[in-house]
């Protein structure tokens, strides 16, 4: 899957540059016809054509040093984990025993202190001490504290060791689709393996992930090979920063088709600090309830050009919306001064705000746009009002 991502682009540079070389630079006889045919080549002509074979591949190595060198960065930054969990079984979930589970993290800094961000599923309802964390050089560490964000998918485990590398935190607004990106993981417990391609979506959501936990979702999508064993490893861009989280694949087989996702950084990022500084996330609440099948035919009735947004289709009593000037009907375009996709996005969107904030919504509304600002409320004391 990579080699139909990258070889044609090179082969375009490197056998062009080979024809160019025997139709310009080289002796040729016979319409070059001697080239190809070893009976008719001299020694003197294959030694041409290997000293500028040499000049060429050295040039094409150069490039791939890229690669190497954001291994060489980040690769002593990604660690191995290994967990075991307890697992009921049989009728009345009676039994109980213990299940293997393999994974990959990566070393962060965060203020004074050093962490490793990871999924969640690797290492939920392991106890610590049956959390196993293997770094580069072979050294096996333990956590000191872990947090967990089942929705997300994001967990995070604060380590002390000596000699740890951290590694440089990029930013995942700024990926482009087409961007190259390397993955670095455990894939079937083969540590520290490297795939490397590019990154072929954006804003993926809506996906169906194990027990469907993960309710707030914008993945990126990377043709890198991910495999068992990769999550919680990191995806990094060519200038050896971290752009996401590898957390699942697309796959019918259970291994690598093509298809990975990786939680966007910038996303990890706002979980994990919450959960480093309070412990637990807090997600901020509008109240409102969107319209899951807006489309083109309910755009063109509001007179947009084209379906964009989150159609309101309701408003909670004593919420946040209900407090502003939000109104059934307005289709919310952006929120924060971010475009808003769709309603899994504006969902993500709020669910990620700070609690109290006062934002700016665009809405559409009667074929303008209107700037309205609401304070986002604390989705958890909305739900104890509802009890």
């Amino acid at each position: 899957m990579l080699r139909s991502r990258w070889l044609p682009w090179f082969a375009v540079l490197f056998f062009g540059g080979v024809t160019c070389g025997l139709l310009l630079d080289l002796p040729v006889r016979g319409g070059n016809a001697s080239w190809f045919n070893p009976r008719e080549q001299t020694p003197q002509q294959r030694a041409q054509l290997y000293e500028w074979l040499g000049h060429e591949v050295e040039a094409f190595e150069h490039q791939g040093n890229i690669v190497k060198s954001v291994v060489r960065l980040v690769g002593p930054a990604v660690v191995h984990i290994e967990t075991e969990k307890s697992e009921s079984f049989g009728p009345s979930n009676a039994g109980q025993r213990y299940v293997e589970e393999a994974g990959s993290g990566v070393v962060i800094r965060f203020g004074e202190g050093l962490f490793i961000l990871t999924n969640t599923h690797v290492i939920q309802d392991a106890a610590l001490d049956h959390i196993k964390i293997y770094l580069v050089d072979g050294r096996l560490i333990q956590p000191e504290t872990v947090w967990t964000d089942p929705a997300t998918d994001i967990a995070v485990m604060k380590v002390a060791a000596p000699r740890l590398i951290a590694a440089r935190l990029g930013d995942s607004n700024s990926v482009s689709i087409g961007d190259f990106a390397v993955a670095v993981g455990s894939p079937f417990g083969l540590s520290h393996s490297v795939t490397y391609g590019i990154i072929s979506a954006k804003g993926r959501r809506d996906l169906e992930l194990g027990d469907d936990t993960v309710r707030f979702q914008d993945f990126l999508q990377t043709d890198a090979a991910i495999n068992p064993g990769n999550s919680g490893g990191p995806l990094i861009n060519l200038r050896g920063e971290v752009i996401g989280i590898n957390t699942a694949i697309a796959s019918n087989s259970g291994g690598n088709e093509g298809i990975g996702f990786s939680i966007p950084i910038n996303m990890v990022m706002k979980v994990a600090r919450q959960l480093i500084q309070h412990g637990q996330v807090t997600r901020a609440f509008l109240g409102v309830n969107l319209d899951r099948g807006f489309g083109p035919r309910a755009a063109a009735r509001l007179g947009m050009s084209r379906p964009r947004g989150a159609l309101i289709n309701g408003i909670r009593p004593e919420s946040p919306a209900a407090d502003s000037d939000l109104s059934v009907g307005d289709v919310v375009i952006a929120f924060d001064d971010v475009a808003v996709e769709d309603d899994a996005h504006l969902i993500n969107l709020v669910s990620l705000t700070e609690v109290g904030k006062d934002v700016t919504i665009t809405v559409f509304r009667e074929g303008k746009e209107v700037n309205l600002h609401v304070r986002v409320g604390n989705r958890a004391q909305f739900r104890k009002q509802e009890q």
